[in-house]
């Protein structure tokens, strides 16, 4: 363990001058692994975290993947341990929570960039493909946030019907429909377009409207609706 003039391991100071950088700069003022270091502080409050913030990097390639990490993957990278893993965890829990209270308290139309903050943070970095539904009222608001189907690394199965009576259950006059793409390519396949539009017509028939089938992926989203694919 190295020392600082003063018998104090060096890290201590490190941590202090990080500290400062990021109250003074922000956020943006740290690269990934730096602000891993700050995350990792208080699970290895008695060692140097660099190395190991380098390493997630390195291994999963940004801040929002190595949060966003599943835990067994977390788990075999060396050095990774029971508490690093649940404050990883902690900090997704924490963000995913934020964004989730800001479109409960506004209009989902208005409020679209939100919308699809939430997707790419609850669903973009998963490794099986899932299937969600935001159940929205006549105003659009959030009535229910709900995951309908989990399926395999590229195949969800969909079911028109149990869509639609989800929808009536909960009385929802609207819905956004999202899913994920594991590959990391929002690109919407020919089955995901010819199931948003049995969805949509099965839909209007009851008065309920589908506003958009969103696509989350690593590389970004897609809207079926910005396509003119529904």
């Amino acid at each position: 363990m190295g020392l600082e003039d003063g018998g104090k391991p060096h890290y201590l100071g490190h941590r202090q001058r990080l500290r400062q950088r990021f109250r003074e700069g922000g956020p943006d003022a740290l690269p990934d692994y730096e602000l891993l270091e700050l995350v990792l502080f208080r699970a290895l409050a008695r060692q140097d975290t660099k190395p190991l913030a380098k390493r997630l990097v390195d291994t999963f390639g940004s801040f929002a993947e190595v949060v966003n990490a599943p835990e067994e993957r977390l788990a075999q990278v060396k050095g990774v341990g029971d508490a690093v893993v649940t404050e990883l965890k902690l900090v997704q829990a924490a963000a995913l929570r934020t964004v989730r209270g800001e479109i409960r308290d506004r209009p989902a139309l208005s409020s679209w960039q939100t919308v699809l903050d939430y997707c790419r943070a609850a669903m973009a970095f998963e490794t099986r493909e899932q299937f969600r539904i935001l159940f929205l009222d006549k105003r659009n608001h959030l009535i229910a946030d709900e995951v309908q189907q989990e399926g395999t690394v590229d195949h969800t199965p969909v079911y028109v019907r149990e869509v639609v009576k989800r929808a009536l259950e909960l009385s929802a006059t609207a819905l956004i429909m999202v899913h994920n793409h594991p590959s990391g390519d929002p690109t919407p396949s020919r089955a995901d377009v010819e199931m948003t539009r049995r969805i949509v017509e099965s839909a209007k028939d009851l008065g309920i409207v589908v506003h958009d089938h969103v696509i989350v992926a690593r590389q970004g989203h897609a809207s079926l609706r910005e396509l003119g694919l529904m």
